[in-house]
């Protein structure tokens, strides 16, 4: 398991005895890392298993606060991510920074990507600044909305988050418009102050993206409180409607594009290796809406398989291959999410297609044995 050690098992289950046997006995270190890669402690694990009284023996062993993982998480967010309120305020009280981060989100943003409204509230008792950005895409308050925590959402903006995010590529009202499933999110943020009058990067206003979209009930919550657009003739509801499909047939000025193309890749790789996947799916449904590309599929492809998603994964793949007949990894994403939803016999023969495509390819002969 990724280099891990009797003791990071014991410390996941919250074994005390177990691990007072190897630290007194075999003198096992809290600190120790299970890998090169992942650098993950006994300590952060016995964070997310809850168990305060084994949190309390390694602190009191030597167990290092400050230590981050390999991808930036401390003790304290292994905690707020296990959604273990007494370790939270366990390990808030012995001192480390609530708002402690090594480049790859506070636990905060960590705690609503998550969906962890309760040990989210604790960290907000404890002053953490909800207006922190991890990346011009990445604010708890957005997180919350991606995964769609309501509740993280309301104590996020009772605790004072910027809900225009000023700071960012994109407002949380300009993402719930432009993707369907975050209708009953609008009312929120246009009641927390949310300024429907701010466009994107691309002159698009919120209720423009849900005109397009054909969301009436998000378009009729918007429109009385949306400054009329010149270029809109007709000034009603319908008339936004019929504006925002013709404005989406115009191809954009070079330079737009090309700028939000290269922020949203960015965004999307970003969010891929801090292993946000909802967000880096999202970033890749946007690139996909501009210009779809065998490479944009075969990477949300990667995303939904990471998220459990096979049918979308299959999808993604089945585009990809498609659009690239001729490449080994649309065949290979292919077989991944096959096997992801049991169908052993096409994930074989989508291995077998790889194959062709890239005999020698020692990932492929992994799998097909």
């Amino acid at each position: 398991m990724d280099g891990l050690g009797v003791m990071h098992l014991a410390a996941m289950q919250g074994h005390l005895e177990v691990c007072k046997y190897l630290v007194e006995e075999l003198g096992g270190d809290p600190n120790m890392i299970g890998s090169k890669h992942s650098r993950v402690t006994p300590f952060m694990f016995s964070a997310y298993s809850g168990d305060v009284c084994t949190v309390k023996y390694f602190l009191d062993h030597g167990g290092d606060l400050m230590k981050a993982d390999g991808k930036g998480r401390s003790v304290l967010h292994y905690a707020v991510c296990g959604g273990s309120c007494k370790v939270t305020e366990f390990l808030l009280s012995k001192g480390i920074p609530v708002d402690i981060d090594y480049g790859f989100g506070t636990p905060l943003y960590h705690a609503a990507t998550n969906e962890q409204d309760k040990t989210l509230k604790i960290l907000l008792n404890h002053n953490a600044n909800p207006n922190t950005f991890l990346s011009k895409f990445g604010s708890p308050l957005m997180s919350a909305l991606v995964y769609r925590s309501l509740k993280c959402m309301k104590l996020l903006i009772k605790a004072g988050a910027d809900v225009n995010a000023k700071d960012s590529i994109m407002s949380p009202l300009l993402f719930a418009t432009s993707y369907g499933g975050y209708t009953e999110f609008v009312p929120l943020l246009l009641q927390a102050g949310a300024d429907p009058n701010v466009p994107d990067d691309l002159g698009w206003l919120p209720v423009e993206h849900a005109a397009f979209r054909e969301c009436r009930e998000e378009v009729e919550l918007l429109f009385p409180l949306t400054s009329p657009i010149p270029d809109v003739r007709n000034w009603s509801i319908d008339g936004v409607i019929s504006h925002a499909k013709f404005k989406k047939s115009k191809p954009l000025a070079k330079g737009l594009a090309e700028n939000r193309k290269v922020v949203l890749k960015s965004e999307a790789n970003l969010a891929f290796r801090r292993k946000d996947y909802k967000l880096a799916s999202e970033a890749y449904s946007m690139l996909i809406e501009d210009k779809p590309s065998a490479t944009l599929y075969s990477n949300r492809s990667l995303c939904k398989l990471k998220m459990d998603d096979g049918e979308g994964a299959l999808s993604d793949a089945y585009q990809c291959r498609m659009m690239r007949p001729d490449w080994a990894k649309a065949c290979y994403r292919q077989a991944a999410a096959h096997i992801l939803l049991k169908e052993y016999k096409q994930a074989h023969d989508a291995l077998l297609d790889a194959k062709k495509l890239d005999p020698g390819n020692d990932e492929i002969e992994r799998e097909l044995r």
